[in-house]
């Protein structure tokens, strides 16, 4: 069965091209051109991923994005011609799990979307990881700590599962970056810091001990 993916952009040009191009590559496409329009397009359709503008009229990307993660993990790719790192930081902290700045090579978005996918295609389920006091479910893809519920994004469930795949090894950002994100940020983002800190904040909300700490020139090691 075809993966089915929502285009939300405002930009026809941009919607025709990335149409065309994933139909081609054997997807099936839908298409809104503004924010309220995909909201109503993903209750109705269910997608597998979405590929989201962030700059619409009424409702924009990031609200959207806000919205997508109150009500589930979906998948959610951001495209937009705001490349700095601060846009970059905001679009990831509404709960997106990447990030493309326009104008970008038809390959790049593929393959992104390929990473995207694959990370939920490969959720072993019925499984359940246990580390100190903390529980990961592979099936419902959730989280508990001393009982208590973990809402998580799908970019923090993936992260967190590969830190509890690996206790007490120290793994490097470059691995990290290419298991979670399935391609190599180049060093320039510091999207990998920015998860971690969400991660941090969710595990620790009620004073809980540290779990996931910082290897000074490594990366990050999940201990007691």
């Amino acid at each position: 069965m075809n993966a089915k993916i929502i285009v939300i952009d405002d930009d026809t040009k941009i919607t025709s091209m990335i149409r065309r191009g994933l139909t081609f590559e054997g997807y099936d496409v839908i298409v809104a051109n503004n924010g309220r329009e995909g909201l109503m397009m993903i209750l109705d359709q269910s997608p597998d991923l979405v590929i989201l503008d962030v700059m619409m009229p009424g409702i924009d990307g990031l609200e959207v994005c806000r919205r997508l993660r109150k009500d589930g993990n979906i998948p959610i790719l951001m495209v937009t011609g705001r490349d700095s790192v601060a846009d970059r930081v905001e679009g990831l902290e509404t709960g997106a799990d990447d990030y493309l700045i326009k104008p970008f090579a038809f390959e790049e978005l593929v393959a992104r979307i390929k990473a995207l996918l694959r990370r939920t295609d490969n959720i072993n389920t019925g499984d359940y990881i246990h580390f100190a006091d903390l529980t990961l479910d592979l099936a419902s893809r959730s989280a508990e700590r001393n009982g208590r519920s973990i809402e998580l994004s799908t970019t923090e469930f993936n992260l967190l599962e590969l830190f509890m795949q690996n206790p007490k090894r120290v793994l490097p950002r470059e691995l990290i970056m290419e298991k979670v994100w399935g391609y190599n940020f180049q060093g320039e983002s510091n999207v990998l810091e920015v998860y971690v800190g969400y991660l941090r904040h969710k595990l620790e909300l009620n004073k809980e001990k540290r779990l996931i700490h910082t290897v000074r020139g490594s990366g990050y090691v999940m201990k007691e």
